[in-house]
């Protein structure tokens, strides 16, 4: 099995590494850009397994060219990247997954439906976290009610040691951190899809020590299509994140006094906008090279079975992994993504199309897969 990972930064590298330790991939290329440089955690295996192939995803032919001969390609570029990188794995003939995370252009992947089944390829998109891993788990827990009134999940990514103001530290973009502050998320409500406000819907949620009590809120992109997929059919569905204590009050703050805008404003005679300088004033604050994050997630579906009520609730906590020097978010986000695209090639996903996670991934498997590092999901149902 040979496999392409686009995108050598946290999360490619991390599929790279579940890739390479597998028996059944021949061969693990990283392409990007910039590939001066890799991880300690994956110096070891280049120039055996795994090879570096400096490739500019702007550049259609090149990128064309490097997938031709690949089994899969996973893809862990920027959002706005993964419609041409689809459409490009599909006339190369590889099967192609990403991280997704923007339902607009999920919606788009799809159209491609037809050219992929044509061409005998999986295209899987949203294949990450969250979305991706709960998706799974989601639907797992709807396949076992006879009908299911509710879908609920709760993510977060979060410092083992949180410092305030934010009692937060960067564990992937911090442009996509703050997205999930301003764009409006997808829910299911009596049945209907509709957008509500980002940092609404604010709760706590208890996690066993040394986690303890986190607040959660709404925020965009979780559960990508979910919600129109189940239209009608279930009534109620959301996709919360999950932060310490505190801290979405302090970021509704800074949204409503404009410091996270996009649209430029004038300083001084020059242009800004103030969210790269919000950005580029904080990121340093909030880096932590020691890394040591954890990632709580709870996936709850309430419903009916033979017998009356019955509820399937999926738990996990998973820590940076200090040997490797692999971040929990890594972990659950990066090995997804090599995860989803090893089935794909070995035919334990659905066959040739476009499909998204729930559609196409079966939990068992799945779940199999993640145990192998640790990630240890655990079912409870009653």
């Amino acid at each position: 099995m040979k496999v392409m990972v686009l995108g050598g930064g946290a999360q490619g590298s991390a599929a790279a590494f579940d890739l390479v330790g597998r028996d059944a991939v021949d061969e693990v290329v990283i392409a990007d850009v910039n590939v001066d440089a890799v991880p300690a955690f994956l110096e070891p295996h280049v120039g055996g397994k795994l090879r570096l192939e400096r490739v500019d995803a702007t550049d259609e032919d090149a990128v064309r060219a490097a997938m031709v001969g690949m089994d899969a390609v996973v893809c862990a570029l920027p959002y706005y990247f993964n419609l041409s990188m689809t459409r490009l794995a599909i006339e190369a003939g590889a099967h192609y997954c990403d991280l997704g995370g923007n339902t607009e252009i999920v919606e788009q992947q799809k159209q491609l439906d037809a050219q992929a089944r044509e061409r005998g390829v999986s295209v899987i998109p949203d294949c990450g976290l969250a979305p991706g891993m709960v998706n799974i788990l989601a639907q797992a827990g709807i396949d076992a009610m006879d009908r299911t009134e509710s879908v609920k999940i709760w993510v977060g990514g979060l410092p083992q040691h949180p410092k305030p103001p934010l009692n937060y530290q960067i564990v992937y973009s911090m442009h996509g951190v703050l997205d999930y502050y301003t764009t409006r998320a997808l829910i299911l409500e009596n049945g209907e899809p509709r957008e509500v406000e980002a940092l609404d819907g604010m709760e706590s949620v208890e996690f066993p020590e040394p986690v303890g009590e986190l607040e959660a809120f709404y925020t965009a992109g979780g559960i990508s299509s979910m919600p129109y997929r189940y239209r009608g059919k279930i009534p109620t569905m959301w996709y919360k994140t999950l932060r310490y204590p505190g801290h979405a009050h302090i970021m509704r703050a800074i949204r409503e006094l404009g410091l996270i805008d996009q649209d430029p404003i004038e300083v001084g005679g020059c242009e800004v906008s103030p969210r790269e300088f919000f950005i580029e004033t904080v990121s340093p604050r909030l880096r932590n090279p020691d890394g040591d994050d954890l990632v709580a997630l709870r996936v709850e579906v309430k419903g009916t079975r033979p017998g009356g009520p019955h509820t399937v609730r999926y738990d996990l906590v998973d820590f940076y992994d200090a040997e490797h020097g692999i971040t929990a978010m890594m972990r659950t986000t990066g090995y997804s993504l090599a995860i989803t695209g090893v089935m794909q090639v070995d035919g334990r996903v659905a066959g040739p199309g476009v499909h998204t996670p729930d559609e196409a991934v079966p939990a068992g498997p799945y779940l199999e897969e993640l145990a192998r590092h640790g990630i240890d999901v655990k079912r409870s149902e009653g």
